[in-house]
């Protein structure tokens, strides 16, 4: 049988080939049995699908996994975001929330995520605590387990997470101030879980792939801006002051300004940061995960906050956040956390927030950005996925950890930090990083300067450094 092992945010593997209905309940028996030696009584799990293929189909399978096993299963009705299962699994104090998506990931990919009790991805070691009781075959007749008789008997209770989410959005944001602020707000799903919860918060936002499409039009669901160039002519072509573009699961922000520009992740960080102390007066520590811009330290030396850099992998911020006062959790792929909501990424809330902070102090997207750089100063950021060999990212990889690198064409490489993969501090503020993907076969590049002509001159010079 296929080993499957949790990668940087749970199991993933393409539809039809590794994942199936046996292996998803090879796994949904592994995560029984956990949930009864962690939880022992009469635990609970949450469970629900996006809306990829066979999403249903899946989510049953695992459920007649934990009701032969004795575990109380909450399903979620229709489609639901990850963000909406963590809350759902913290809510109810269940033992687990599990999700079957494969998030960002191309359509062919399905995927099976672990949220834990407080609401946030379950943390590191009890993940790998759930992959080393993965059986080699599940042994049940799946055909035989009655979901009906399971609901009759009080072990499976269908539950409306998407109305629990909605009136949690309600009563944590001044959605008044949003819809009287004249400001016009786009939203592209992407085809995600996202597409029905949005019409639903705010119905006057302009609105773009909020439909059903398993396929997501062919497209990885993923909110970068080579994904999201409809959306950006769209915005460009009318007069919408922010677009918001979610991932697959909802749990990825992608942004626009007015102009239909894309600002990053990074950006976004930086003005949640802002916002929160100088203009709602939270405080807290921030944590980001390596791939973060260096400018965050700067924001929190300018607001006095504690400062952490993270392994990449949301999970390790999430572990710090149920235990430490977090103010923000953030990572460089668009997963955000931020107090006063669970610890988990939420592309649609942290889009609430942008808004709800233009909204608020009458600024434009710019205005604010201009801001934060009077802060931290101006810079552009650029990624490049280079989808090499094996061979030849392996050969990178070593070079890398010999530091074969003492410059990448013109830029002479000043200090290297190795906290998960490996990033090169040049002069003024420049920086590359080289990292293999954890959820996909790609070696992923990061680079920043003054500017986004700046910043692409860096990825190249490193594509012909490494000869890719």
């Amino acid at each position: 049988m296929t080993k499957i092992k949790f990668g940087t945010d749970g199991w993933r593997a393409i539809i039809a080939e590794e994942f199936t209905v046996d292996n998803v309940a090879r796994v949904s028996v592994a995560v029984a049995q956990w949930v009864k030696q962690a939880y022992p009584g009469t635990p609970n799990i949450v469970l629900g699908h996006d809306c990829r293929f066979a999403g249903e189909l899946f989510a049953q399978t695992a459920a007649k996994v934990f009701i032969n096993e004795g575990v109380k299963v909450y399903l979620a009705k229709g489609i639901v975001s990850t963000p909406m299962i963590s809350l759902g699994a913290f809510e109810r104090k269940s033992a687990m929330g599990v999700v079957l998506t494969a998030s960002h990931n191309p359509p062919s990919y399905n995927g099976y995520k672990l949220k834990g009790i407080h609401g946030g991805p379950l943390i590191p070691s009890k993940v790998q605590e759930v992959e080393d009781l993965i059986p080699e075959q599940h042994g049940l007749d799946l055909a035989s387990i009655d979901l009906s008789k399971a609901e009759r008997d009080g072990l499976l209770e269908y539950v409306d997470l998407e109305t629990m989410y909605v009136k949690h959005v309600e009563s944590n944001f001044d959605l008044q101030a949003i819809r009287s602020s004249g400001l016009r707000l786009g939203y592209d799903a992407m085809y995600g879980a996202g597409f029905r919860v949005m019409p639903r918060i705010l119905p006057e936002v302009t609105l773009l792939h909020c439909e059903h499409n398993p396929s997501f039009h062919g497209q990885a669901p993923e909110p970068i801006h080579k994904n999201l160039i409809e959306f950006s002519e769209l915005i460009k072509s009318s007069d919408i002051a922010c677009g918001l573009a979610t991932d697959g699961d909802a749990d990825r922000i992608g942004l626009y300004d007015a102009k239909g520009d894309f600002i990053d992740s990074h950006h976004i960080i930086l003005l949640l940061i802002h916002y929160l102390v100088n203009y709602k007066k939270f405080t807290g520590k921030v944590v980001v995960a390596f791939s973060a811009t260096p400018k965050v330290k700067k924001m929190c030396e300018h607001y006095g906050l504690e400062y952490q850099v993270t392994k990449i992998g949301f999970k390790y911020i999430a572990e710090i956040m149920i235990s430490e006062d977090v103010l923000l959790g953030g990572e460089e792929s668009g997963g955000i956390a931020i107090k006063g909501h669970i610890p988990e990424r939420d592309g649609i809330w942290m889009g609430l927030t942008i808004w709800e902070f233009m909204a608020k102090s009458g600024k434009s997207l710019d205005d604010l950005i201009n801001e934060v750089y009077s802060i931290v100063g101006p810079f552009k950021y650029e990624r490049n996925d280079l989808h090499i060999s094996e061979a030849l990212k392996q050969e990178v990889l070593s070079k890398c950890k010999a530091g074969a690198f003492d410059s990448f064409g013109d830029y002479t490489v000043r200090r290297v930090e190795t906290i998960d993969g490996f990033k090169f501090h040049f002069d003024n503020d420049q920086w590359l990083m080289i990292r293999a993907s954890g959820t996909e076969p790609v070696l992923r590049c990061y680079a920043e300067s003054d500017t986004l002509e700046n910043a692409r001159r860096i990825l190249a010079a490193c594509q012909r450094t490494i000869g890719a």
